[in-house]
């Protein structure tokens, strides 16, 4: 069996953004490792408008080009990474609307989690686990958190995420989880 493809997904579509930091510190990570194929994903590549369709595209065929072009590309994944920030105890708009404009894509394929924030975005990342659910995915039980004091180094002062090492067992777990859920889900929709 091929090893699986792997998304991260950036979340933040914002003119000044700090989801491109930890999203490439994933894809270097990750890229390093045998057992998953992986690309980012950035939904500033898909200028999405917001979800005005008939239904949802497991019900009606999505009429937008964008849209359209947004779940083959959703669909290529045996898995995904999402990269997001806390906007208001939430993921933020562009990220909820892009999970909105798929659905069958996303069913039953494992979604991780890599939140920032004050809280490490704690609250964003329970939320998104919630939506994954209801899309029929399996959200992992480990999630990365980068916060308070790490944030702001990372974001402001010009650390490198790789120099957080207290991050890494998170970053393993988290991985580990998700290669184990990509391939057991693999062969489960194979069957």
């Amino acid at each position: 069996m091929a090893i699986p493809k792997i998304a991260i997904i950036i979340g933040s579509t914002r003119d000044v953004r700090y989801g491109i930091k930890p999203a490439q510190w994933i894809y270097d990570t990750a890229s390093k490792r045998s057992d998953m194929d992986v690309e980012l994903v950035d939904l500033r590549d898909f200028p999405l408008p917001f979800f005005n369709e008939k239904a949802s595209n497991a019900w009606v065929p999505t009429e937008d080009e964008v849209g359209q072009r947004w779940q083959k590309k959703v669909a290529e994944f045996d898995g995904y990474i999402f990269v997001t920030p806390e906007y208001n105890r939430s993921i933020n708009a562009s990220l909820k609307n892009a999970l909105d404009f798929s659905y069958p894509e996303w069913n039953r394929k494992p979604a991780a989690v890599v939140g920032y924030g004050s809280v490490g975005a704690a609250r964003a990342v329970e939320h998104l686990r919630t939506i994954a659910i209801e899309l029929q995915m399996a959200p992992t039980r480990t999630g990365v958190h980068i916060q308070g004091a790490d944030f702001i180094a990372t974001f402001q002062q010009g650390k490198s995420l790789t120099e957080l090492a207290h991050l890494e067992p998170n970053v393993k777990a988290m991985l580990d989880e998700l290669v184990w859920w990509a391939n057991a889900l693999k062969m489960a929709r194979a069957a």
